[in-house]
């Protein structure tokens, strides 16, 4: 693990600098326009990468998907659960353009193979909520008139709209999950800006398009990314597994320099975390980037030492994966 360490701290001193071939520029808002185009021209560049719309959001903006890799197994990166969080989607647009061109030049990526890939995929979600990140950078004026008057009581009456968390009908979308659903009590209880949990778990048409996408490739690992609070959190009744899941965190909370946390009591259950640990008994993180920041977006000027942290994140886990993967078959083996 200390050889993490080192990684981080090399590629922080060294600035971390990018690419001539550059598309995601994540030094200025990231709003869903661009992810759009962005993914457009990625697709264009790396022939390889397979985007898929996976569903739409309430307000009808596409979900977008996009594997890297040709791997029979995946991990999952998730962004922008939170309207205000979409820094979060500059950070696994990044990675991916990151990891797609050491994939097209067969460098290494962060002293991993990058033939890593052949056997791990990684699945990209970067906007899981465009509504919210729409209406929180651009106002209710990229909606309907006929919605205008239901954003502003959703939002106590306020034009500013720079604290929005929740999707476009204010529904938080990582209290929408069922696991631990029916005990979660947010001291909210009609669609709101934040909070609110749904009338019913998988109401919204965000997390039924995620939840049914993510039964289909049945990730090894996945990690939501939120922000604030540089910290991760990694369990959730997980049994057996513990042992194995607190040993991967720990590595990411090594390489990341984010320590690992237990959430607040308002805060367990509910989230995409907490259901896909129940669902399929494999590792799963909430990330929580930048220093901690209420009821906005973390500035910009934070995205260059959250990206030290992070950028080998992905390519780590493809190679936990991996690992998990071999000591699965091993023990098949042993068994027959």
């Amino acid at each position: 693990m200390k050889r993490y360490l080192l990684l981080f701290l090399l590629c922080f001193i060294a600035g971390g600098t990018f690419t001539h071939a550059d598309v995601v520029n994540p030094y200025v808002p990231y709003n869903y326009h661009t992810l759009k185009n962005d993914i457009k021209k990625m697709k264009r560049q790396y022939g390889f990468l397979k985007v898929k719309k996976i569903g739409q959001s309430s307000y009808g903006r596409n979900l977008y998907a996009v594997r890297l890799g040709k791997g029979k197994h995946h991990i999952l990166m998730i962004g922008s659960h939170h309207g205000r969080e979409w820094l979060t989607s500059s950070l696994t647009m990044k990675m991916m353009e990151y990891y797609a061109l050491a994939y097209k030049e067969k460098s290494k990526i962060g002293g991993f193979p990058y033939d890593l890939l052949d056997d791990i995929s990684i699945w990209f979600i970067p906007m899981i909520n465009p509504d919210g990140v729409v209406l929180q950078q651009e106002g209710i004026q990229a909606f309907p008139a006929s919605s205008h008057q239901k954003l502003l009581r959703m939002n106590d009456g306020r034009n500013d709209f720079t604290s929005w968390k929740a999707n476009g009908i204010g529904i938080d979308l990582n209290r929408q999950y069922p696991s631990g659903w029916s005990d979660l009590e947010t001291g909210v209880d009609e669609p709101s800006w934040q909070f609110f949990k749904g009338r019913k778990p998988v109401e919204t048409a965000e997390i039924k398009a995620l939840i049914r996408f993510v039964r289909k490739i049945k990730p090894e690992i996945a990690v939501a990314y939120h922000s604030s609070g540089q910290e991760i959190f990694w369990d959730y009744h997980n049994g057996s597994h513990s042992a194995r899941d607190r040993a991967i965190a720990e590595q990411v909370s090594e390489l990341t320099g984010y320590p690992l946390s237990e959430p607040s009591a308002e805060a367990v259950g509910g989230g995409f975390k907490d259901w896909f640990i129940t669902e399929f008994h494999k590792p799963a993180m909430t990330i929580e980037i930048c220093k901690l920041i209420e009821e906005r977006h973390p500035p910009i000027g934070e995205f260059s030492e959250e990206w030290q942290r992070n950028q080998h994140v992905g390519i780590l886990l493809a190679h936990e994966a991996r690992k998990m993967m071999k000591e699965e078959n091993d023990l098949y083996k042993n068994k027959n």
